[in-house]
């Protein structure tokens, strides 16, 4: 895929799943605007965000005419338009697979199983399960990284930006176990120039949606 010069917004709140996208567009190099939502004040809930995501969820990408939702398919959608960047193994790469499998993994099997522990849920059946048990999950997840750097081996790619970004968070919230594999991960991934970046803008943006009520909330929509 190439990019065809359309114009890429990320509707984008601070600190949330959507700045992992923002640090993969600083990563490509892709020229990219923002439309910030205060989700502190329920603007992500609002009719206009919902007529992009019904969902109310963020990241949400539009390129062109292209509308793209959910975390992992922006990932390969961006990582496969600028494939100059070098982040994303192109069809014909043996690593192509490998690379597409721990983007699914990620919100096929982690985010699921994190989520349920974190809620204290009552595990399910095994059979029943998407991502089976947690140990297993991340029994899995910890010994691809073990044969790191990176997922990719050697090769860092747009994967190591959704892991790394989302461990990070994890580890600081006690959600999953914090291994030295773990850590070392996340220390070697979020070190890069893009992280710091990003995490500087979002405290920007978050400094100036201190306490602002919704439109809502101010009787501005019915």
């Amino acid at each position: 895929m190439q990019n065809d010069g359309g114009k890429i917004t990320l509707f984008h709140s601070p600190n949330a799943r959507s700045s992992a996208a923002m640090i993969l567009l600083e990563e490509l190099g892709a020229p990219y605007e923002l439309h910030i939502l205060n989700m502190k004040a329920g603007e992500q809930r609002e009719a206009p965000y919902l007529a992009v995501n019904p969902m109310g969820k963020v990241p949400a990408i539009k390129h062109g005419s292209a509308v793209v939702t959910e975390q992992v398919a922006i990932f390969i959608y961006l990582a496969d338009l600028f494939p100059d960047a070098g982040l994303a193994p192109s069809i014909s790469d043996p690593q192509r697979g490998p690379y597409l499998r721990w983007l699914v993994f990620y919100g096929s099997c982690f985010e699921p199983a994190v989520v349920d522990r974190a809620m204290q849920r009552e595990p399910g059946r095994p059979s029943t399960m998407p991502y089976g048990d947690f140990e297993t999950m991340f029994g899995t997840l910890a010994k691809q990284i073990e044969q790191g750097p990176y997922f990719l081996g050697e090769r860092f790619s747009a994967a190591d930006i959704l892991w790394g970004y989302a461990l990070k968070l994890m580890t600081q919230w006690k959600l999953v176990p914090e291994l030295p594999v773990i850590t070392a991960y996340v220390e070697r991934v979020t070190s890069r120039p893009s992280f710091e970046r990003v995490k500087a803008r979002d405290a920007e943006i978050e400094a100036t949606q201190a306490d602002r009520p919704s439109p809502r909330a101010r009787g501005e929509v019915g």
